[in-house]
């Protein structure tokens, strides 16, 4: 018994044996394996994150009025001189009858002044008067009916305002009717003359002053590009000098980054950088840095420690393919790697 005992104890003392060396060996090979891993792993490439940006110009005029038509849709591609929106304004034509009517009557006095005072033209300025007076009449009556439906909230304020230009528009010509009856009885002198002349080129930069206005009623495109926002809708009132719509350059895209200010000596202003757009299966392509400006404190990245390091501005980098890219859109997200 004694004998088999000790053979016994001895096969479990060589299983031990071999138990410890293959446990041995397997975690000298986990220690190798890690430390080929340790010196064969490379440290994964610092990225720098921007995004695709394009050139936007937003669309927009000085006539006041109702948004009568829009030619062109969110996404559609325009060419330079396409016609975009048009714009009605019933107070502005208005204004404009009103300066031509003053021109005539400007132009009126003037060939007055010139001819002489006789008494068929003065008996003719006389029913000029009469007409503008009866004209005054009508359009006094007119407006205040307007003013008062206005204020009882019947009429609109658009309506109430057509009828005031006309009322102006009649008081002006009564004055003017006046005074043509006036220089006809009187007798032009020449001083006179010239200041009927004169009266003639002030009434003649109104007209142009309203046909300037009047020329924006119909907004064109400046350049190609696409239609990337439209703001109003028809029928939609808009102030002097509100966007009416916003038209991307899509031939001018760039790329803006916000880098640490120790970066900049790796993306030079006038240097070349290569950049990688995730979304076009990361393509790569080149881009020249033509941009570089400093955000403000505000962007100012702070030191964490009390030694050995110090505060680092942000900077904005803006760079622009060297190559067309049409499918690139803005808001797209770009990469550069760092060295």
């Amino acid at each position: 018994m004694s004998t088999e005992s000790n053979n016994a104890a001895g096969m479990q003392q060589r299983e031990n044996k071999a138990l410890l060396f293959g446990m041995g060996v397997i975690v000298l090979a986990c220690i190798i394996f890690a430390i080929c891993g340790f010196w064969l792993l490379k440290k994964p490439a610092d990225i720098v994150q921007g995004q695709a940006e394009a050139t936007s110009v937003r669309i927009s005029g000085k006539l006041p009025g109702r948004v009568s038509e829009i030619y062109v849709k969110e996404g559609d591609m325009v060419k330079a001189g396409d016609t975009l929106v048009h714009i009605h304004s019933s107070l502005a034509e208005a204004r404009l009858m009103q300066a031509e009517s003053m021109e005539d009557v400007a132009r009126s006095q003037n060939k007055l002044a010139d001819a002489g005072a006789r008494k068929q033209v003065i008996d003719a300025a006389a029913d000029m008067v009469r007409q503008a007076e009866a004209g005054v009449g009508i359009t006094k009556k007119t407006y205040d009916r307007m003013e008062r439906l206005y204020k009882e909230g019947v009429m609109s304020e658009q309506k109430r305002d057509e009828a005031k230009a006309a009322y102006d528009a009649a008081v002006a010509a009564l004055g003017a009717a006046k005074s043509q009856l006036s220089l006809a009885k009187a007798g032009a002198r020449s001083e006179e003359k010239e200041g009927a002349a004169a009266m003639v080129n002030v009434a003649k930069g109104g007209v142009s002053e309203v046909n300037a206005v009047l020329e924006d009623q119909y907004l064109i495109a400046p350049y190609d590009g696409q239609i990337d926002a439209i703001y109003p809708q028809e029928s939609e009132l808009v102030m002097m000098g509100a966007p009416i719509m916003s038209l991307m350059k899509i031939d001018d895209k760039y790329v803006t980054f916000n880098v640490r200010e120790d970066l900049l000596s790796q993306m030079p202003l006038g240097g070349e950088i290569e950049i990688m757009i995730p979304a076009l299966d990361k393509k790569t392509v080149k881009a020249r840095i033509y941009y570089s400006r400093d955000m403000g404190s505000y962007a100012t990245w702070q030191s964490t420690k009390s030694v050995g390091e110090w505060d680092s501005k942000t900077f904005e980098i803006k760079a622009r393919p060297e190559e067309a890219i049409p499918e690139l859109r803005p808001g797209m997200t770009v990469i550069y790697y760092k060295k």
